[in-house]
């Protein structure tokens, strides 16, 4: 599964709020962007186009090649939702299956 990915980019994404340099920053836009791609592509193929442009709106906010520029509490706010919506993702997903009792 996804886990692993979504879980890393939330650490990493909540690592933007600490006092990093600024190639930190970089790198995590990268990450951010590779990692939604990747989702956005997953997705594609399992029908959920809902989380296809999710994925696709994240991965073009984060893109590193052409810089949108925003305050630094901006970027934090976005940084601390993409988070929190990735460790929701992964603790409530309506794909996995149910234990039936």
């Amino acid at each position: 599964m996804n886990y692993p990915l979504k879980i890393f980019l939330a650490l990493a994404l909540f690592g933007c709020l600490l006092d990093m340099p600024y190639t930190y920053f970089i790198l995590v836009r990268f990450a951010t962007f590779a990692i939604c791609g990747y989702l956005a592509y997953v997705a594609y193929k399992d029908q959920r186009m809902s989380a296809v442009w999710i994925y696709l709106g994240i991965a073009l906010l984060f893109q590193p090649f052409l810089k949108i520029s925003l305050h630094r509490i901006t970027w934090n706010i976005l940084d601390v939702l993409l988070a929190i919506y990735l460790v929701i993702n992964v603790l409530w997903n309506p794909l996995r299956p149910h234990k039936k009792e």
